[in-house]
């Protein structure tokens, strides 16, 4: 399964960069001259969430890089032998592909109103069609399977550490969100968390 992964894990995480970020924006800003990056520089807390999912990226692109192609270095991430099971690591695997569709699906229903952190310059509408209806944060819900499936693939304290980081910086940030939403849409998006949970 080693190396299946080492060839495997470059090119989902090409095809999450490419599809989950790169042709979202540009399908974002072609359709309304947009940006849908928003994340700034600032010492909000807001940005500053944005620094730690940037972190938690290049953690997740190095420990990848260095699994792959520099396999010698790998027992410095300091692998987890008591999870390191075939079927484990096939099962996590999956979980990342399956969460990727799930996300890319997501991301396809929220069309012009999504984004990357928080528009305070840009009202969007209240997405609650398709996965919206059983979830108030699909892509969020999915980038957290996506984690998990990571952390089990390869479990080292690398990829344990940014599975713990990405999963309290995501709860923070919809909380973030909601709030901002609450203030925009007001009693429409009370009724729309009266009746959808916050995850599934």
């Amino acid at each position: 399964m080693d190396q299946v992964l080492r060839i495997g894990l470059p090119v989902y995480f090409v095809a999450f960069f490419v599809i989950a970020f790169f042709w979202r924006s540009y399908q974002v800003y072609k359709q309304t001259g947009i940006n849908p990056y928003v994340f700034g520089k600032t010492d909000s807390a807001y940005d500053f969430i944005g620094v730690g999912f940037r972190l938690s990226l290049l953690l997740n692109v190095a420990v990848v890089s260095i699994f792959s192609f520099f396999p010698r270095l790998y027992e410095y991430a300091a692998p987890i032998i008591w999870l390191e099971h075939e079927w484990l690591k096939a099962v996590g695997f999956g979980l990342m592909c399956v969460s990727l569709i799930w996300i890319a699906v997501a991301q396809g229903q929220m069309g012009r109103s999504w984004r990357v952190g928080i528009d305070k310059e840009n009202k969007t509408d209240l997405v609650e069609e398709g996965l919206f209806k059983y979830s108030r944060n699909p892509i969020f819900l999915g980038m957290r399977f996506t984690g998990l499936g990571f952390f089990l693939a390869i479990p080292n304290a690398i990829t344990f550490g940014t599975f713990l980081m990405g999963d309290i910086l995501m709860n923070v940030q919809v909380r973030l969100e909601e709030d901002f939403l609450n203030g925009i849409h007001g009693e429409k998006y009370e009724e729309f968390k009266s009746r959808v949970k916050r995850w599934i």
